[in-house]
């Protein structure tokens, strides 16, 4: 079996233009709600502090109360995945 070793895109030439900042948001909270219902599917629950076992998770809440820090993360999957799509050449329009 070999190492995996991986290789995300450098996408640190990629500036998002500004009008793109409201859809950033958007992306993340249906980040969110994708990892959310999958987790629920899964059969966790709401509990104030995670555990395995039981299948508690402190963020399964809506997006707006989640901790800076998880809206953070939620934030930086939709910028990169907006910035790959530019990087791959595909344009973003409404």
């Amino acid at each position: 079996m070999s190492t995996y070793t991986p290789k995300p895109a450098d996408l640190s030439d990629v500036n998002l233009p500004a009008e793109l900042e409201p859809l950033i948001e958007q992306m993340a909270k249906n980040v969110h709600d994708v990892w959310a219902q999958s987790r629920i599917n899964d059969g966790w629950t709401y509990g104030p502090e995670r555990n395995d076992e039981k299948k508690h998770h402190p963020c399964l809440v809506e997006y707006e109360e989640l901790p800076d820090s998880e809206r953070a993360y939620d934030r930086d999957t939709a910028i990169g995945t907006l910035k790959l799509i530019l990087k791959l050449g595909f344009k973003i329009e409404k």
